[in-house]
Protein backbone atom coordinates (compact mmCIF):
# COMPACT_ATOMS: atom_id res chain seq x y z
CA UNK A 1 0.00 0.00 0.00
CA UNK A 2 1.13 3.25 -1.37
CA UNK A 3 0.88 6.59 0.68
CA UNK A 4 -1.48 8.74 -0.92
CA UNK A 5 -0.20 12.07 -2.81
CA UNK A 6 -2.16 15.22 -3.68
CA UNK A 7 -3.16 15.88 -6.17
CA UNK A 8 -4.08 12.95 -8.10
CA UNK A 9 -3.46 13.30 -11.84
CA UNK A 10 -5.53 11.14 -14.63
CA UNK A 11 -4.80 11.61 -18.62
CA UNK A 12 -7.45 14.90 -18.58
CA UNK A 13 -7.88 15.94 -15.02
CA UNK A 14 -6.69 17.08 -11.70
CA UNK A 15 -8.40 15.91 -8.48
CA UNK A 16 -7.07 17.92 -5.68
CA UNK A 17 -8.41 18.97 -2.18
CA UNK A 18 -10.85 21.42 -2.12
CA UNK A 19 -9.94 25.40 -1.48
CA UNK A 20 -12.12 27.70 -0.12
CA UNK A 21 -12.21 29.56 -3.89
CA UNK A 22 -14.01 26.99 -4.68
CA UNK A 23 -17.29 28.20 -3.62
CA UNK A 24 -18.50 29.68 -6.72
CA UNK A 25 -17.65 26.70 -8.73
CA UNK A 26 -19.61 24.23 -6.19
CA UNK A 27 -22.50 26.35 -6.79
CA UNK A 28 -22.54 26.43 -10.42
CA UNK A 29 -23.53 23.04 -10.45
CA UNK A 30 -25.09 22.09 -7.01
CA UNK A 31 -27.12 24.89 -7.04
CA UNK A 32 -28.95 22.87 -9.98
CA UNK A 33 -32.23 21.10 -9.06
CA UNK A 34 -31.54 18.66 -11.42
CA UNK A 35 -28.03 18.07 -10.13
CA UNK A 36 -29.56 18.09 -6.61
CA UNK A 37 -32.12 15.89 -7.59
CA UNK A 38 -30.68 12.74 -6.56
CA UNK A 39 -28.73 13.46 -3.81
CA UNK A 40 -29.45 13.83 0.14
CA UNK A 41 -29.61 17.94 -0.09
CA UNK A 42 -31.53 20.46 -1.37
CA UNK A 43 -30.04 22.73 -3.90
CA UNK A 44 -27.11 24.76 -2.48
CA UNK A 45 -27.32 27.81 -1.15
CA UNK A 46 -24.13 30.32 -1.09
CA UNK A 47 -23.83 30.19 2.59
CA UNK A 48 -24.35 25.97 2.50
CA UNK A 49 -21.65 25.79 -0.04
CA UNK A 50 -19.43 27.75 2.06
CA UNK A 51 -19.98 25.74 4.91
CA UNK A 52 -19.63 22.25 3.16
CA UNK A 53 -16.60 23.58 1.14
CA UNK A 54 -14.58 24.56 4.48
CA UNK A 55 -15.59 20.82 6.00
CA UNK A 56 -13.92 19.74 2.85
CA UNK A 57 -10.91 21.44 3.05
CA UNK A 58 -9.40 19.56 5.23
CA UNK A 59 -10.75 15.85 3.88
CA UNK A 60 -8.03 14.65 2.43
CA UNK A 61 -7.26 11.03 3.56
CA UNK A 62 -9.24 7.53 5.41
CA UNK A 63 -7.74 7.94 9.05
CA UNK A 64 -10.55 7.33 11.36
CA UNK A 65 -14.68 6.31 10.92
CA UNK A 66 -15.37 10.15 10.29
CA UNK A 67 -12.82 10.94 8.04
CA UNK A 68 -13.29 11.38 4.44
CA UNK A 69 -11.31 11.88 1.00
CA UNK A 70 -13.23 14.42 -0.76
CA UNK A 71 -11.79 15.74 -4.18
CA UNK A 72 -12.41 18.39 -6.99
CA UNK A 73 -11.66 17.32 -10.22
CA UNK A 74 -10.33 20.16 -12.40
CA UNK A 75 -10.08 20.09 -16.11
CA UNK A 76 -7.94 22.67 -17.55
CA UNK A 77 -8.03 24.70 -14.86
CA UNK A 78 -11.76 24.89 -14.38
CA UNK A 79 -13.77 22.66 -11.54
CA UNK A 80 -16.13 20.26 -13.59
CA UNK A 81 -16.77 18.35 -10.58
CA UNK A 82 -16.26 16.73 -7.22
CA UNK A 83 -15.97 12.81 -5.79
CA UNK A 84 -15.58 11.82 -2.27
CA UNK A 85 -14.70 8.50 -0.48
CA UNK A 86 -15.59 7.83 3.16
CA UNK A 87 -15.43 4.81 5.20
CA UNK A 88 -18.66 2.45 5.85
CA UNK A 89 -17.28 0.96 8.93
CA UNK A 90 -15.03 1.53 11.66
CA UNK A 91 -12.36 -0.82 10.10
CA UNK A 92 -11.78 1.40 7.25
CA UNK A 93 -11.84 -1.70 5.18
CA UNK A 94 -15.17 -0.63 3.33
CA UNK A 95 -15.65 2.08 1.83
CA UNK A 96 -18.66 4.05 0.16
CA UNK A 97 -18.39 6.99 -2.63
CA UNK A 98 -20.06 9.49 -4.29
CA UNK A 99 -19.92 12.30 -7.14
CA UNK A 100 -21.08 14.96 -8.40
CA UNK A 101 -20.48 16.51 -11.98
CA UNK A 102 -21.56 19.72 -14.08
CA UNK A 103 -24.31 18.89 -16.29
CA UNK A 104 -21.83 21.00 -19.11
CA UNK A 105 -19.53 17.66 -18.83
CA UNK A 106 -22.27 15.48 -19.09
CA UNK A 107 -20.70 12.51 -21.76
CA UNK A 108 -17.38 13.56 -21.83
CA UNK A 109 -16.05 10.39 -19.50
CA UNK A 110 -14.95 13.26 -16.50
CA UNK A 111 -16.93 11.61 -14.27
CA UNK A 112 -15.66 7.80 -15.10
CA UNK A 113 -12.38 9.27 -14.49
CA UNK A 114 -12.47 10.91 -11.88
CA UNK A 115 -14.10 8.00 -10.02
CA UNK A 116 -11.72 5.60 -11.46
CA UNK A 117 -9.07 7.33 -9.83
CA UNK A 118 -10.95 7.41 -6.74
CA UNK A 119 -11.70 3.54 -6.45
CA UNK A 120 -7.72 3.17 -7.29
CA UNK A 121 -7.00 5.08 -4.16
CA UNK A 122 -9.37 3.36 -2.20
CA UNK A 123 -7.97 -0.09 -2.75
CA UNK A 124 -3.67 1.09 -3.26
CA UNK A 125 -3.52 4.06 -0.88
CA UNK A 126 -6.49 3.66 1.59
CA UNK A 127 -6.28 -0.46 1.64
CA UNK A 128 -9.69 -1.09 1.27
CA UNK A 129 -10.92 -4.29 1.11
CA UNK A 130 -14.65 -2.89 -0.86
CA UNK A 131 -16.39 0.11 -1.90
CA UNK A 132 -19.98 0.69 -2.61
CA UNK A 133 -22.19 3.49 -4.27
CA UNK A 134 -25.50 3.84 -3.11
CA UNK A 135 -27.68 5.06 -6.26
CA UNK A 136 -31.12 6.15 -6.52
CA UNK A 137 -32.68 3.77 -8.88
CA UNK A 138 -33.84 6.79 -11.28
CA UNK A 139 -29.96 8.09 -11.71
CA UNK A 140 -29.88 6.20 -14.10
CA UNK A 141 -26.69 8.24 -15.30
CA UNK A 142 -24.84 7.55 -11.69
CA UNK A 143 -26.21 3.45 -12.51
CA UNK A 144 -24.40 3.87 -15.65
CA UNK A 145 -21.08 5.32 -14.36
CA UNK A 146 -21.08 2.22 -11.55
CA UNK A 147 -20.94 -0.09 -14.45
CA UNK A 148 -18.89 1.34 -16.86
CA UNK A 149 -16.16 0.89 -13.50
CA UNK A 150 -17.08 -2.33 -13.26
CA UNK A 151 -18.99 -2.17 -10.21
CA UNK A 152 -21.35 -4.94 -9.99
CA UNK A 153 -25.18 -4.46 -9.06
CA UNK A 154 -25.72 -6.25 -6.00
CA UNK A 155 -28.97 -4.96 -4.64
CA UNK A 156 -32.50 -3.21 -5.51
CA UNK A 157 -34.20 -1.86 -2.32
CA UNK A 158 -37.72 -1.01 -3.27
CA UNK A 159 -39.09 2.11 -1.87
CA UNK A 160 -35.87 1.92 0.69
CA UNK A 161 -34.66 5.60 1.54
CA UNK A 162 -37.36 8.49 2.47
CA UNK A 163 -35.79 11.48 0.64
CA UNK A 164 -37.16 15.31 0.23
CA UNK A 165 -40.73 13.83 0.89
CA UNK A 166 -40.54 10.34 -1.04
CA UNK A 167 -39.98 6.89 -0.48
CA UNK A 168 -37.15 5.92 -2.91
CA UNK A 169 -35.50 2.56 -4.77
CA UNK A 170 -31.86 2.21 -3.99
CA UNK A 171 -29.61 0.73 -6.25
CA UNK A 172 -26.51 -1.05 -4.84
CA UNK A 173 -23.01 -1.11 -6.24
CA UNK A 174 -20.29 -2.92 -5.35
CA UNK A 175 -16.66 -3.73 -6.14
CA UNK A 176 -13.96 -5.70 -4.25
CA UNK A 177 -10.22 -4.83 -4.55
CA UNK A 178 -9.25 -8.63 -6.06
CA UNK A 179 -11.67 -7.57 -8.87
CA UNK A 180 -10.19 -4.10 -9.28
CA UNK A 181 -8.10 -3.72 -13.03
CA UNK A 182 -6.50 -0.33 -11.95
Amino acid sequence: MAELTLPIRTERLLLRQYRIEDVDALLAYYSDPLVARYIPWEPWSREFAAKVVARRIHSSGITGAESRLALVAEHEGEVVGDVILWPADETLSRGEMGWAFHPSVAGQGFATEAVRALIGAAFEHCGMHRVIAHVDARNEASARLCERVDMVKEAHLRQDHWTKGEWTDNLIYGLLAEQWHG
